[in-house]
C-alpha cells in the first residue's frame, strides 16, 4: 500500500486535497483511480484513505479510517554522522529512516575527508531530505525524520547534551557489557544520541569531548565497522530492543 505525506492545511473535514509532486505522482505514475486505496500520514497519524476524484490539479481523498496504523518506535533515535565522503550519508540517511531514526545530524569532524562550503551544504541538505521522505514514504513512516544542517562538532555537542543517551561506539572499547549496560536505561519515551565517526574514526580528543557530554564509549563487537555500516547497525541495535523491550 502506497504512502503520502501531507499537512494539516490540505485536509479539510474527512478529505484531504493533494497537489504538487505527490498529486503528480499518483495521477501519471501511479495511475491511479478513484477507489483505490492508500496512506496519508499527517502529524505523526496515518491514516487509511480512498481516492475520491482526480483531475489536472488536485487528487481528492477521502479518510476512511483515522489513526490506520502507528509505526514509529516509542524511542527517539537521533544520529549524529560523521560526515563522509562521496555519497555513504545518501546510504546512512536511507537505512537508518527505515529503521525508525527520529532525525540526523551530520556533523563536521576533525577526520572528515569531505568539506562543504555554504552553498553545498544548503543543496546537500535539500537532496538529503529529500531521500529521506522517499525513505519514510516506503516504509511506512508516520513522520519524515528530518535530516539537520551540517554541524560543527562543537555544536554537535551541545545538541546532545539535551538527550537522555548519547551512544558513541568506539572501536577501542572492549567488550560487550557497556553496550548491554547502556541498552538496558532506554525507557519509553527516552531521547537516544547515536555518535558515529568519519571514515578516519574519531581522534581520542573527540571522543573524550563526547564522553564529558555524558557519553558512553560503546562496542559493536570485534570486527572493525566502516561508518555506514556502525551507522546502520547502532541504529538497528536501538531499534530492535525498543520493539523487543518497551
Amino acid at each position: 500500500m502506497y504512502n503520502f505525506f501531507a499537512d494539516s492545511e490540505s485536509r479539510n473535514g474527512n478529505t484531504y486535497i493533494i497537489t504538487g509532486a505527490d498529486h503528480n505522482h499518483i495521477k501519471n505514475v501511479l495511475r491511479m483511480k478513484a477507489g483505490e486505496k492508500f496512506l496519508v500520514s499527517d502529524g505523526g497519524a496515518s491514516h487509511l484513505c480512498e481516492l475520491e476524484s482526480i483531475d489536472g490539479t488536485a487528487s481528492i481523498v477521502r479518510i476512511i479510517e483515522e489513526n490506520f496504523q502507528n509505526t514509529e518506535l516509542p524511542i527517539k533515535i537521533y544520529l549524529f554522522q560523521g560526515l563522509p565522503k562521496s555519497d555513504k550519508l545518501e546510504l546512512i540517511i536511507q537505512k537508518t529512516v527505515e529503521l525508525g531514526v527520529a532525525g540526523i545530524i551530520p556533523v563536521e569532524m576533525n577526520r572528515s575527508i569531505v568539506k562543504l562550503d555554504e552553498k553545498k551544504k544548503s543543496s546537500k541538505r535539500e537532496r538529503w531530505q529529500a531521500i529521506a521522505e522517499s525513505a519514510a514514504k516506503q516504509s511506512k513512516r508516520n513522520i519524515v525524520p528530518e535530516v539537520f544542517d551540517v554541524t560543527t562538532y562543537k555544536q554537535a555537542m551541545e545538541k546532545a547534551k539535551g538527550l537522555d543517551l548519547l551512544l558513541v561506539p568506539y572501536e577501542n572499547e572492549n567488550g560487550m557489557k557497556a553496550t548491554a549496560d547502556a541498552l538496558s536505561n532506554i525507557k519509553v519515551g527516552s531521547s537516544i544520541g547515536i555518535l558515529i565517526g568519519p571514515e578516519g574514526g574519531f581522534e581520542e580528543k573527540e571522543v573524550a569531548q563526547a564522553i564529558e557530554a555524558g557519553g558512553i564509549s560503546i562496542s559493536l563487537g570485534n570486527r572493525i565497522l566502516r561508518t555506514e555500516t556502525a551507522a546502520i547497525t547502532s541504529v538497528g541495535m536501538c531499534m530492535l530492543y525498543a520493539e523487543m523491550n518497551l
